[in-house]
């Protein structure tokens, strides 16, 4: 939206409640929807929007254009902070930043109504995170989903892997920022469901007009226990150690002096760089890999 208010207010995001439900859209497609810091402050103010409007039942996140979200906005890397403002440079400073943008992350987790992500194309990186934090994630079967920046930028600052698809596979995804396929995603239980990149938001919006005909206090109670039950597992205070962990591997040599790489050669080719040994850099569920 290139920054333009919309009518709900937003400039990020799209806002807008229909038959029992809130859908919040990604509207930076000219970027593939790459995570700003207002992007994230708008996210939480919707989220909790939806969560005080009585007459929606369920949140849905989308993104607008070919992609749900390809990350973080790393042209943002290496930037003054204003006047006064933490600069990141610091062990503490980075926890902070890092902490304030899984607070508002986590406004999908806790509101009491169910989130469901919708996710297409590309759902990379910080993606995942907006996707993971959802209570359901339906995913286009061509979709691409994985987590590159862990090969040269550090560590996830959000967590769910280990919970959606259990140790082996959050560690072969993490550990080589390989990308898997929606159906693979679906398959190994990192997403509920994948199907046809056309059926894509009928089934999302199936999902809502089951969820609508449910009392919405019948609906909070039932995310909450569930939810509870995955914190009592450890899985809030591990997003509080994902946030020190990620801080602790921005002082790996390899992480070292990214901003300033992106600044002098341009993001596009840092990433170039950084993804061309890796192949195609998708990782197959069914079928051997083999070697690169």
């Amino acid at each position: 939206m290139n920054g333009e208010l919309s009518p709900d207010g937003y400039s990020d995001i799209r806002y807008e409640t229909e038959d029992g439900r809130a859908r919040v859209t990604l509207a930076m497609p000219k970027t593939h929807n790459a995570i700003t810091d207002r992007m994230l402050t708008e996210l939480e103010d919707a989220a909790w929007r939806a969560d005080d409007d009585n007459s929606v039942h369920c949140l849905i996140l989308r993104g607008d254009g070919p992609s749900f979200c390809s990350g973080y906005d790393l042209t943002a890397l290496g930037r003054k902070p204003e006047e006064g403002q933490r600069s990141g440079r610091s062990f503490d400073d980075d926890i902070w930043l890092i902490e304030r943008n899984n607070r508002r992350i986590r406004a999908l987790w806790e509101m009491h109504k169910p989130t469901i992500a919708q996710v297409h194309g590309n759902c990379l990186a910080g993606g995942t995170d907006l996707a993971m934090v959802c209570d359901m994630v339906v995913v286009a079967d061509d979709a691409r989903i994985g987590f590159p920046a862990a090969r040269s930028m550090g560590a996830l600052p959000n967590n769910l892997w280990l919970y959606h698809c259990g140790p082996q596979w959050a560690k072969r995804l993490q550990l080589t920022g390989d990308s898997i396929t929606g159906a693979g995603a679906a398959s190994i239980g990192l997403a509920l469901k994948s199907v046809p990149a056309d059926r894509l938001e009928d089934e999302v919006e199936g999902i809502a007009d089951r969820l609508a005909l449910i009392d919405s206090d019948l609906l909070a109670a039932n995310k909450r226990i569930t939810n509870l039950g995955l914190e009592l597992m450890g899985a809030q205070v591990l997003q509080r150690v994902a946030a020190e962990n990620d801080a602790r591997a921005h002082r790996a040599e390899a992480v070292r002096g990214i901003g300033r790489n992106i600044r002098e050669l341009g993001l596009k080719e840092v990433l170039r760089r950084r993804d061309e040994p890796f192949g195609d850099g998708m990782a197959s569920v069914a079928e051997p890999d083999g070697r690169l």
